[in-house]
């Protein structure tokens, strides 16, 4: 496949992006329909395209490179993927009836009603920073993709090829905002969706396996492990370890995100919000198993084929997370090399659009108040709410290039680790906000509480060898974040005679 065709391609599926958001936006292009989309959304093309975002390019290629990582992690994913799943189920039944109890157009509202201006300005701000961070390392990953296969062929710099990436998203989302992102993402997470499913087929034409000797295969090969339960202490891939962190990762990056939950919040009433949720955590597990099975049969095919695992062009270390591209676009035909190229675009740009569309809201309603009366009928919040969303997609090019200067490690770890340190204070500020109801919090002391957290927690995270008897964290250490954060809430915060009734 060459990159002519490639560039063809992405002009094509770009076209067809900005001609869908054209006509949803022509319409309303208000704050209303950018923020809520009047919440008017049918809940299974929220469900569908929900799958879109939550997955990213992340799971698309990371996922199915690490299963054949020299650490051997094999299918041990997929019980982080069963945690994130009880974390859905959380979601679903505990956070979405306060969110639409109270009637939010940002989760952080809650924190502000419970707590105060700058315990709710504090969690705005964690969110702000969470997902500008994740948001870029996530763009980042297709990005290298496509300098490596198709912008270092016309000799296109790194720092052009992302603000080429962030224009593209700007173009359709910038008007129609969630409105918008409703109609894209479900058409995207279509091409993600065809793509696991026939990647599969392709590869197993190439080596002459059925469906069932395909699973034979992949069951006897050295990459399907998925339950590991030896040396709890020291290993991070121990099950329980997975579970927990699966499940806390979840409440605090969907849950307590504004990005997932905005697209919930669009749905007409709790029922079919959770209709949603219920039918999208169905797919997400179902999905997950394919995309563990496309990284086994990469790694069976690569051996038989002679194909070594592609390395960085600056260190020289394996990538892992470039042999899903290298196999798609150099070894197979040209068919599977253009539906390996819409699945990545469609998961990494599915997750990009929303989460710009989302950061804009947060910063408009929670630090510029649009969504009080009376500011909503102020002739230039249109403008200055562009002008936001031009902000982020700046912030985020920024963040890209810092984050290609000195990555070493890969993209999907880099994530989750980040954000057991950036989520882990909303984590312990909605537990304390929930199960506290009979204290007040000292307001004007969660900013420090929540600046502090992650430290403490990065400090026993370091140590815990030391101080854990042999104790190695991986995602659950998010836990401990939020635990950090709750008890310090606890102790600065004082007994209420009235109990808080939300």
């Amino acid at each position: 496949m060459t990159p002519s065709t490639i560039l063809l391609l992405i002009i094509i599926y770009f076209g067809t992006l900005f001609y869908i958001s054209h006509r949803v936006s022509k319409k309303d292009s208000g704050n209303e329909a950018f923020f809520t989309a009047n919440k008017n959304s049918k809940w299974y093309l929220v469900a569908f395209g929900m799958i879109g975002t939550a997955l990213s390019g992340v799971t698309f290629i990371s996922v199915p490179g690490e299963v054949g990582a020299p650490s051997g992690e094999q299918f041990k994913y997929f019980q982080f993927v069963l945690g994130n799943a009880l974390g859905f189920i959380v979601i679903t039944k505990l956070l979405l009836p306060l969110y639409y109890r109270m009637n939010l157009t940002s989760i952080y509202g809650y924190i502000e009603q419970r707590m105060g201006f700058f315990s709710y300005k504090t969690a705005a701000s964690i969110f702000l920073i969470s997902r500008t961070i994740s948001s870029a390392f996530r763009l980042y990953l297709v990005v290298i993709v496509l300098q490596r296969f198709v912008f270092d062929f016309y000799h296109i710099p790194f720092a052009f090829t992302v603000l080429i990436s962030l224009l593209l998203i700007f173009s359709y989302t910038y008007r129609g905002g969630l409105k918008t992102i409703i109609i894209t993402d479900t058409l995207q997470t279509f091409f993600l969706v065809t793509s696991v499913f026939l990647t599969i087929y392709f590869i197993c034409d190439r080596m002459d396996l059925s469906a069932i000797s395909a699973f034979e295969e992949v069951k006897n090969s050295n990459y399907s492990k998925i339950f590991f339960f030896d040396d709890f202490m020291g290993s991070k891939f121990h099950f329980i370890k997975q579970i927990l962190g699966g499940m806390f990762v979840t409440i605090a990056m969907t849950g307590l995100d504004q990005d997932l939950m905005q697209k919930n919040l669009s749905c007409k009433n709790i029922g079919e919000a959770q209709k949603n949720m219920f039918t999208f955590t169905g797919i997400f597990v179902i999905i997950n198993i394919f995309f563990l099975s496309v990284g086994a049969l990469l790694y069976i095919y690569a051996n038989k084929n002679g194909i070594a695992v592609p390395t960085d062009l600056v260190t020289g270390k394996p990538r892992t997370d470039l042999l899903f591209p290298e196999i798609a676009l150099n070894h197979l035909a040209l068919v599977p090399a253009i539906v390996f190229l819409l699945g990545i675009i469609a998961a990494t740009f599915a997750t990009t659009d929303s989460a710009l569309t989302a950061l804009t809201t947060s910063f408009c309603v929670d630090f510029l108040g649009m969504d009080k009366a009376e500011n909503s009928h102020k002739k230039n919040t249109v403008r200055i709410r562009h002008l936001v969303h031009i902000s982020f997609s700046i912030l985020i090019f920024f963040i890209i290039l810092i984050f290609n200067s000195i990555n070493d490690s890969s993209v999907v770890g880099m994530i989750f680790k980040v954000a057991s340190y950036t989520y882990g204070p909303l984590l312990g500020l909605y537990a304390f906000g929930l199960f506290q109801k009979s204290r007040h919090v000292n307001d004007k002391l969660v900013p420090f509480i929540c600046l502090l957290s992650p430290l403490f927690t990065y400090f026993i995270n370091e140590y815990s060898k030391v101080l854990f008897a042999g104790y190695v964290f991986d995602n659950e250490l998010i836990i401990l974040n939020g635990l950090i954060t709750y008890l310090g809430l606890f102790i600065t915060s004082s007994r209420s005679e009235k109990e808080i009734s939300f």
